[in-house]
């Protein structure tokens, strides 16, 4: 049995896997979707970067999971990344969708692209939070008006600290099983780091045509990817 650890992007909670959950287990496999500190019904608790990390380490542990799939969605790539390195022969394989990556030594803003001081400006602007989405954001992402209401429904503000402080990686990200998921609606290539990584015979790519939020665009394609991940 694979024991499937699910942590989705900025703003989100475990909520958001709840349509990609029921299938997992009906394939008769362990599923955790996970909130991080800070965020959804965990608001209030004080998170950096190292908070999230350790937020998925210690679930992993507190269960005493084996044959672990971690899945991070968007900035939770970078936690699920630095996490997968320190589980040990407890991961089977980690599972990025549409996701950053970790790099050591760098944060989610780092690089100076504008989309990331846009980031630091939302949170400078914003108590030390990143603010949440708004509907129009969502447009051509493969979302129904009634998924774009749920998300923003749900979203909660982003603890800033964990998009600023750095990954600490002890060896390449390249050397760990790991499948990258590239949704074709946010970008027909996977960015340039990522790419990289592919090259390394320990990853796979694979692709949905849906946008940056599969497990409420498209919660069935995106559990039947992760069910073959089971055991790859």
């Amino acid at each position: 049995m694979t024991n499937f650890v699910l942590v989705a992007g900025a703003w989100l909670g475990s909520w958001a896997w709840d349509e990609v959950v029921v299938p997992l287990r009906a394939g008769g496999h362990g599923v955790h979707p996970l909130t991080l500190s800070g965020l959804a019904e965990k608001q209030g608790v004080p998170a950096g970067q190292q908070t999230h990390v350790q937020d998925i380490v210690d679930e992993v542990e507190r269960l005493d999971l084996r044959d672990v799939v971690l899945v991070g969605h968007s900035y939770a790539g970078i936690p699920v990344g630095q996490a997968a390195e320190r589980i040990g022969d407890r991961l089977a394989r980690v599972v990025f969708v549409d996701s950053n990556v970790p790099a050591d030594g760098d944060s989610f803003v780092s690089g100076g692209l504008d989309w990331q001081a846009a980031v630091e400006a939302s949170i400078a602007e914003n108590g030390g939070f990143w603010a949440p989405l708004t509907e129009p954001d969502f447009e051509a992402q493969g979302l129904s008006t009634e998924q774009i209401a749920r998300i923003v429904r749900g979203s909660t503000p982003h603890p800033g600290a964990t998009l600023t402080e750095p990954a600490v990686l002890s060896r390449p990200l390249g050397g760990l099983p790991a499948t990258y998921i590239k949704c074709l609606l946010d970008g027909a290539k996977p960015t340039d780091d990522v790419a990289e990584l592919l090259t390394s015979r320990h990853w796979r790519l694979a692709e949905m045509d849906t946008g940056h939020w599969p497990m409420l665009s498209r919660p069935a394609e995106l559990a039947d990817i992760l069910l073959g991940e089971a055991g790859r």
